[in-house]
């Protein structure tokens, strides 16, 4: 087919199906017109054909023909849409013969640099005849004319030159596309013209995910030697860019399948069964399966008219002995979640969880690149080895967690990225094994902000009991001699399915009755809290009240149920209690204080400290500046403390650097 036929049957397709719109876009002065391909396909199916094999000089030929229908449409650039599923390529799959053809590739905007502006034309005046030459620039280098036809050669005045502006991304294919761990390969894609205007901007942020239809090109290597290597760089010239809605798992739900899930919803024994089908392979746990399973659907996001937002995601932290199957309990989660990623302690910067600015080879300059909270956005983050990442990389993921955006001022990038993800840690206590004599809470080695930020903590301890040994022996030893995998009561790929039409399509409100359950049983923590020496211990904060709320909502979205029932309400209050009597039980009063875990000390010990200060403060202003120990003893005995207990808020408060021993036997206010 030559170019005449070509344009020939492209201003009768034009003038069929888009007159009207074309006409609109040049009144509105807009400078693309978007084309369905499956139309194009259904009015010429040669014609289509040729399209996918020559894109260039087919979409050149659209082109001539629009100006052909409307004259004054010059800059008028024709964009192909709707692409059909048999030309999607893999960015994992792209070969030498894909060059130069029209593809299909969908992934996660990884990478983003700034728009510049290119020249794609120039003019020069000959200083001799006057005589103008225009040089089309197709290459990366500036090109100029070598000669004129009056016969002069070189130096040659520059008149005007044609800007476009271009940007690079860098597109990595998305978690739910790749086989089990595989790595998720990267291309640049380059954008211009009005694939950059602002409105663009926003669906091509560093998180997106998007569909691009383009051209596959080769892009030359330069040795440092100044020539050109025979090896050559991949690019795809982007045509069309569509975001894709970001929901939780894209994954399509068949009729019968659908049947099925409605069937486990109603089932009594729901929750017995989705928690068998979690973890099969993994012994025991049922508590901390269940409050998986909840993390897994979340509770509900809530935008007020202020602005302000609720987060609805459930983050969980795991703390245990080595050996105890908590990495186990992750990978599996990373198998059931419909969308996540898994990064383990060492092996992850602040950067690399958040976002971080690098430099950019595509187009020079700077560009923003996300790290894996925000790539999982709307999905779920295992990070396992949490206490052996290092404490800056750490404080990196306070913002996420909470306010679940994260924000990055580096370099000359200002930006907000949304990271609505939800965090699965796993942790060792702080001397590699848990002392089953001291309580959990000395034992976390984490700052209290970043702990008080997630609503579940589950100590896994690891201790001989010959019933339990026995049992899991059997259990373990059973798993190795039959090399099948234990299938869960429900098979992984509909747990899978359940668990995202849970999130996507339920949306549950609280009832009366769940609301005065959660009320009553928070004013009745918040009252028992232990009295000593005048300052009471807070048993629980407004915070775990949100995140008992939130498990609430969870529960009634594993039922398929609208309504937040009190047996819902039950279930969450049941999970918090057993976490709370686990980690924030306050030996000495028996009562649980949620001080604990959200700070540095419990208020029993605050209170120890209180007194001290006091009788050090008394003391000072009888004898002066330097203080007996003996004194000090002496009077926190009446008080009611012991000598040991007055010894170690001594030692704290030498270390605070409130306190400093001028000679032995005496201490001095600092």
């Amino acid at each position: 087919m030559d170019a005449t036929q070509q344009i020939n049957i492209f201003r009768d397709f034009l003038e069929t199906h888009y007159k009207a719109e074309l006409l609109e876009k040049i009144r509105k002065g807009q400078h693309s017109l978007e084309i369905d391909f499956s139309l194009l396909a259904k009015h010429n199916p040669e014609l289509a054909d040729l399209l996918l094999e020559q894109p260039e000089d087919v979409i050149k030929a659209a082109e001539l023909a629009v100006r052909q229908i409307e004259s004054n449409a010059l800059d008028l650039v024709i964009r192909i849409q709707n692409l059909p599923e048999t030309e999607r390529l893999f960015i994992r799959d792209i070969r030498s013969k894909h060059l130069d053809k029209l593809f299909l590739l969908r992934g996660i905007v990884r990478q983003k640099s700034d728009v510049r502006p290119q020249a794609t034309a120039a003019k020069f005046e000959c200083p001799s005849c006057g005589n103008i030459i225009n040089v089309l620039q197709l290459d990366t280098k500036f090109k100029e004319p070598n000669t004129c036809g009056c016969g002069r050669k070189g130096k040659f005045r520059l008149l005007t030159k044609e800007l476009i502006d271009v940007q690079g991304i860098v597109l990595e294919e998305a978690p739910e596309d790749l086989e089990g761990g595989a790595q998720a390969k990267r291309i640049n894609i380059f954008l211009k013209k009005d694939l950059v205007s602002p409105m663009s901007e926003k669906r091509t942020n560093p998180g997106a995910k998007i569909e691009v239809v383009g051209q596959i090109k080769e892009v030359p290597i330069i040795l440092k030697s100044g020539s050109q290597s025979t090896r050559f760089d991949l690019l795809i010239e982007a045509n069309h860019v569509r975001p894709i809605e970001e929901e939780f798992g894209d994954l399509p739900i068949s009729e019968e399948e659908m049947k099925q899930i409605k069937e486990i919803s109603k089932d009594k024994e729901y929750m017995q069964k989705l928690v068998e089908s979690v973890a099969p392979s993994t012994y025991g746990y049922e508590k901390v399966k269940e409050a998986l399973l909840l993390q897994l659907v979340g509770g509900v996001r809530k935008t007020r008219d202020d602005g302000t937002v609720t987060r609805g995601d459930t983050h969980i932290l795991l703390i245990g002995d080595p050996g105890a199957g908590k990495s186990t309990l992750l990978k599996r989660i990373n198998a059931i979640a419909p969308k996540s990623r898994f990064v383990s302690g060492k092996g992850v910067s602040g950067a690399g969880l958040t976002a971080t600015v690098v430099k950019d080879e595509f187009l020079s300059g700077w560009s923003l690149e996300a790290g894996a909270l925000v790539l999982a956005h709307r999905g779920i983050v295992m990070i396992d080895e949490l206490d052996k990442m290092s404490s800056e990389d750490r404080d990196a993921m306070h913002e996420a967690l909470e306010g679940q955006t994260v924000t990055i001022s580096k370099a000359n990038i200002q930006a907000t990225l949304r990271c609505e993800t939800t965090v699965l840690a796993a942790a060792n206590p702080k001397f590699g094994r848990f002392d089953p004599y001291d309580i959990v809470a000395n034992q976390i080695d984490l700052p209290s902000t970043l702990i008080n930020r997630f609503d579940l903590i589950f100590p896994i301890k690891d201790l001989p009991d010959q019933e339990k040994d026995a049992e899991l022996a059997g259990f373990l030893l059973k798993l190795h001699k039959d090399s099948k995998t234990k299938k869960g009561i429900i098979e992984t790929k509909l747990l899978r399915k359940y668990l995202a039409y849970a999130k996507k399509s339920v949306f549950p409100t609280l009832t009366d009755g769940a609301m005065e359950m959660l009320k009553g049983y928070y004013l009745k923590m918040r009252s028992s809290g232990s009295q000593a020496a005048g300052v009471k211990s807070i048993p629980i904060s407004p915070r775990q009240l949100e995140g008992l709320i939130r498990l609430s909502e969870a529960n009634a979205r594993l039922r398929l149920s609208e309504k937040v029932m009190m047996e819902d309400a039950q279930r969450a209050i049941d999970l918090l209690e057993y976490c709370l009597r686990q980690v924030a039980m306050d030996e000495e009063t028996g009562t649980i204080d949620i001080d604990r875990i959200s700070s540095s000390m419990s208020s029993s010990q605050r209170n120890k400290v209180h007194i001290v200060k006091d009788i050090i403060n008394e003391i000072e202003k009888e004898l002066g500046k330097t203080i007996p120990v003996e004194e000090i003893m002496k009077l926190t005995q009446e008080k009611g403390l012991k000598d040991e207990e007055t010894e170690e808020v001594l030692t704290k408060l030498k270390r605070a650097g409130d306190l400093f021993e001028p000679r032995r036997g005496f201490v001095q206010k600092i």
